[in-house]
């Protein structure tokens, strides 16, 4: 089965170090993105390699684990189970530029039912750029704020 492919990329008017505080804690996801729920399962190492994590979405639980962790730089992760795919691995990188930070969120997969790769592209290419998307406005939303304040609204 064909390997799948989405990389979206976006501009976060914030430093790395403030995109990474988010994109770092698995208990923020909820507050950026459409995960309604966020549970980390095991913590793994001390630099959180091996991270159990679940996220939920209405009826669809996710599980993943983090595979590594560049602090301010990366983070990549691979699905344990949830979806219809399999070899599925998304980096995601912060530059910094400036003032900003540029994301690139590149994900592969291939998936399990031929000729259902496709479909599973076009859906997670949607669900990747809500996530770039809500990673940029809500980094920017807090830098504009005091510390502390708001960290944990949508």
């Amino acid at each position: 089965m064909a390997l799948q492919d989405i990389d979206i990329r976006g501009t976060a008017a914030a430093t790395p170090a403030q995109v990474w505080r988010l994109l770092g804690d698995t208990r923020t996801w909820p507050a950026w993105t459409p995960v309604e729920s966020a549970a980390i399962l095991d913590p793994g190492a001390a630099d959180g390699v091996g991270e159990i994590r679940t996220f939920t979405t209405g009826r669809v639980t996710v599980k993943e684990e983090i595979v590594e962790r560049r602090e301010e730089r990366r983070l990549s992760y691979q699905l344990l189970g949830g979806l219809g795919v399999r070899d599925y691995r998304a980096d995601i990188d912060l530059d910094p530029r400036g003032p900003e930070t540029e994301i690139r969120w590149h994900t592969t997969f291939r998936a399990k039912v031929p000729g259902m790769g496709a479909l599973y592209r076009r859906a997670l290419d949607k669900a990747t750029q809500t996530f770039v998307d809500g990673l940029c406005e809500h980094a920017a939303r807090q830098v504009a704020q005091p510390e502390g304040a708001g960290r944990a609204e949508k």
